[in-house]
């Protein structure tokens, strides 16, 4: 079992020399497609990335105002309330009866020939 070593000469002609320039531009258009590929596919991923972000943030912020219009909202369900109070107590101090009625209750005025007493809202301790 003798190993004999294989050697091979190349020859110098004119068709071995543009075989070997063939398989240059062969090795070169792959590289440049690689390089574009993985540039596109940076630039892909950057845009995704991009997009993501601001679409978080964008569900962030309506998260924000929807929080913020639901407090409104109940702001201004409580001054409608307030209103319509503040309205019903315009319409009885109209009325002179009722505002006569408190003046005598919290200012003690009285009619002719009466007398108030004021007696304590507090229950006796005994």
């Amino acid at each position: 079992m003798s190993s004999k070593k294989k050697t091979i000469t190349r020859l110098d002609s004119n068709y071995m020399q543009q075989y070997d320039a063939y398989i240059e531009r062969q090795k070169r258009k792959k590289q440049r497609l690689i390089r574009r590929l993985a540039l596109f596919s940076i630039v892909i991923a950057l845009t995704i990335g991009t997009m993501a972000v601001y679409h978080l943030k964008q569900r962030e912020l309506q998260a924000e105002k929807i929080e913020q219009y639901e407090q409104l909202e109940e702001k201004l369900a409580t001054l409608k309330k307030e209103e319509e109070k503040m309205t019903e107590e315009i319409e009885l101090l109209n009325d002179k009866d009722y505002v006569l009625d408190i003046a005598r209750t919290n200012y003690f005025f009285s009619k002719e020939g009466e007398l108030i007493f004021k007696l304590p809202n507090e229950d006796p301790s005994y």
